[in-house]
């Protein structure tokens, strides 16, 4: 295994993967608090800077979307007095809706799930909970002088939010720094040098972990190491995946020597 740097994958879901955080966490707890409250959030803040921004990248993003079936637009609110928001309101609803149904990605719809969370965290609504071996591994692996980053399909803002407000308390000091689909998807070679470039560090001397094969083969194309984490809820891997990737079933499993 490779020494100097790790990339951990980040709950990936926030488009949560189930590297981290348990998928019951993240399926029963962080998406539905999404879908049950973006309708109050938007009534709450719409008329803020920031609010109208999250609108306007979902507005573009479902513009871009409009050849696909059951994509929702969202017209144009003017901003004035005598403009109900009550009709665009109820579209961003609708369009958020259908791009969960369909497990997207897309930086729109986390830009807004990251800030819905923000205000939840920061409110005490809900507290991140991480497999029970992710800290102490972590921990280890920066005592011996390693690097840690993140790398998610949510946003950086949701994985700060995570590790900021966790049943550990706030672990984000065990963090050298974060990456989103803003650098490129995860299914993209290029994301991983990208990344690599961007922390100053050889593609190989990075370990890249994740439940996600197609991410897996998309890192391994980039010259970067990769293990692929098995964990309960996840989806089954292939015989030809079992017997190709290195697999591990908990990050204590790692022989990582130091960096030094």
């Amino acid at each position: 295994l490779p020494t100097g740097y790790l990339i951990l994958n980040c709950p990936a879901h926030l488009c949560l993967v189930g590297s981290l955080t348990t998928n019951l966490f993240i399926q029963d707890i962080l998406f539905p608090y999404i879908k049950e409250n973006v309708r109050e959030y938007l009534q709450t803040h719409w008329e803020e800077e920031e609010c109208q921004q999250d609108v306007s990248l979902l507005r573009k993003q479902a513009e871009e979307d409009s050849h696909l079936d059951g994509a929702v637009p969202i017209p144009a609110w003017s901003g004035s007095g005598g403009d109900d928001p009550q009709r665009t309101i109820q579209a961003v609803v609708d369009n958020v809706c259908w791009q969960m149904a369909l497990d997207r990605k897309t930086t729109a719809l986390k830009q807004l799930q990251g800030h819905m969370w923000r205000a939840a965290f920061a409110a005490g609504r809900v507290k991140a909970e991480f497999f029970e071996d992710v800290v102490p591994a972590v921990r280890k692996w920066r005592e011996a002088g390693m690097k840690v980053y993140i790398y998610s399909s949510g946003s950086v803002e949701a994985q700060k939010l995570l590790f900021g407000h966790s049943t550990e308390g706030d672990i984000l000091e065990l963090v050298d720094g974060h990456f989103d689909t803003k650098i490129g998807h995860k299914v993209e070679s290029e994301s991983y040098r990208k990344i690599a470039s961007s922390i100053g560090c050889a593609t190989n001397n990075i370990l890249f972990l994740t439940d996600v094969t197609l991410e897996a083969s998309a890192a391994e194309e980039a010259d970067v190491h990769v293990a692929v984490v098995v964990r309960p809820g996840n989806a089954g891997l292939t015989d030809d995946e079992k017997t190709y990737y290195s697999l591990i079933t908990s990050f204590s499993e790692l022989y990582l020597p130091s960096s030094a």
